[in-house]
Parts: C-alpha cells; structure tokens; sequence
C-alpha cells in the first residue's frame, strides 16, 4: 500500500479558495497512490477561528462533491482532511474519508475539541463516536489532532477491527515533542500503522509543528516530515498487523481492570 500525507503550509495571507487551487495543483502530481491525507481544517486555517462560520459548509455542500470527484478523478482513499462542517445551528470539526470511486464512506466530528488557547470548543460542538471503516486493504480508524492524547478512543477503534489510524491536524511546532510521542504510543499500543497528516506555516500567530508521520506497530518510524511544507510518502503492508499481533501477542494479555 503506498501513502501520501500532504503537509500543508498555513498561512494568514492565502485565502480559503487560493489554498484550496494549490492544494489541487499536488493532488495533480499524486498518482498511483492508495490513500493520501490532508491536515486540520487547512481550508480555513484551524486558528482562524473569526471565519469558522462564514466559510462553514453542508455535509452535501461544496467542499465534499469538489473533493468527492478528486478521489475519483486519482482512483485513490482520498482522506481530504478535516473542514468546519455546519449542520443545523451546530458546527462541527468534520474529517471526510472517500473511496476510489468518489464515494464518501466515512465521515467524523471530532470528539475532543481543544480549549488551551483555542476557540475551538467554543465555536463548534463535539461528536460523541469514533469511527473505523472497512477498506479494501483492512479497517482503519479515523481520529483528529486533540484526540491523540485519549488512548480510550483508539482502544475502542481497536476493538471494532481497526488496523490502520489516520490522523488529521493542525498541531502547534511548541508541543512537538508530545506530537512524537502520541504519534507512537497510539500506534505500538494498538499494534496499528498510525499515518498522521500536519500542517506548517504560522496562523494567527501559532507556529505550526509540521513533522507528519508514518508508524508502524513496532513504534519505527517509517516516513516523516520536517517544518517545512513537503509531501510525506510510505509504502507498506497493512496484511502485517496481523502477524506481528501473533508474534507479539500483547493484545491478548488485556485484563479487564475495574
């Protein structure tokens, strides 16, 4: 399985449709891949919190069908990242997952909103379930930034068949070393590959940490970004989770602790 994760720069003077037209331009040049990911609310700028509302979108709305005909269009798993979706008087953090054909077989709002110096959890409310879908390649759970540090939610896609985590942020460059730490744990405890997609750049201010990477169930390191806008690229096998889960039975030794 070959991976691509797009780690996108932010910044304050490109506008929602300018970023939107370069992000177009890279997807052009990905062929022959089978997934490739996309930050947090890059279209935005996840700390622009003032045009959360005004460039909100529908679920049925633009940003899904645009997007929609680009998985069709690289006949890849096209997880486009994450937008502000607005449904109803609600806005959520929503993370999209399509097939090879364009369809959109996933879709999550993220569980745990961030507040440390973050509007988020104001502005948007929260999704209350984790998701993991099947693929042809195995399942894979999806999961967004803040999650990273609630290793129940991966727990709970572990234990609905997940083999695979994708992970979609906009982590600050200040708790990088935090960002490599979750990044593994999630993975090694789980025995799962954990690909996470990063932005870069400066938004309002936060310096964004960038470093994207690939994990494998082992914790190694397969493929990772610096601070720089770049395209993170892997090649591996998902059909190995299942053997390293034999060789090194770990999750069978989980004891129901009250």
């Amino acid at each position: 399985m070959k991976i691509a994760s797009i780690q996108l720069e932010i910044s304050d003077t490109e506008s929602a449709a300018d970023r939107v037209r370069r992000v177009d331009a890279q997807l052009g040049n990905l062929k022959d891949y089978d997934f490739i990911l996309l930050p947090e609310i890059w279209m935005t700028g996840y700390n622009t919190f003032d045009n959360y509302t005004k460039e909100a979108t529908l679920m049925d709305g633009s940003f899904v069908s645009h997007f929609a005909k680009k998985a069709r269009d690289l006949n890849a798993y096209l997880f486009a990242g994450s937008f502000v979706e607005k449904s109803g008087n609600h806005y959520y953090n929503t993370s999209i997952l399509f097939n090879r054909q364009g369809k959109l077989i996933a879709s999550y709002r993220k569980i745990h909103l961030f507040t440390y110096g973050s509007k988020e959890g104001d502005l948007l409310t929260r999704g209350t379930d984790p998701v993991v879908i099947d693929t042809e390649f195995g399942k894979v759970g999806l999961a967004t930034c803040y999650d990273l540090r609630f290793p129940e939610q991966f727990r709970k896609e572990l234990d609905r068949g997940a083999k695979m985590f994708l992970i979609t942020s906009a982590w600050p460059l200040a708790r990088l070393n935090h960002w490599k730490l979750f990044n593994a744990a999630r993975a090694v405890e789980n025995q799962c590959f954990l690909v996470s997609c990063n932005c870069v750049g400066t938004n309002q201010g936060v310096v964004l940490g960038g470093h994207s990477r690939v994990i494998d169930p082992w914790g190694n390191v397969l493929a990772t970004g610096d601070e720089r806008e770049s395209v993170v690229i892997a090649e591996f096998d998902l059909g190995s989770v299942d053997r390293i889960r034999e060789e090194f039975p770990q999750l069978k030794h989980r004891v129901a602790i009250n």
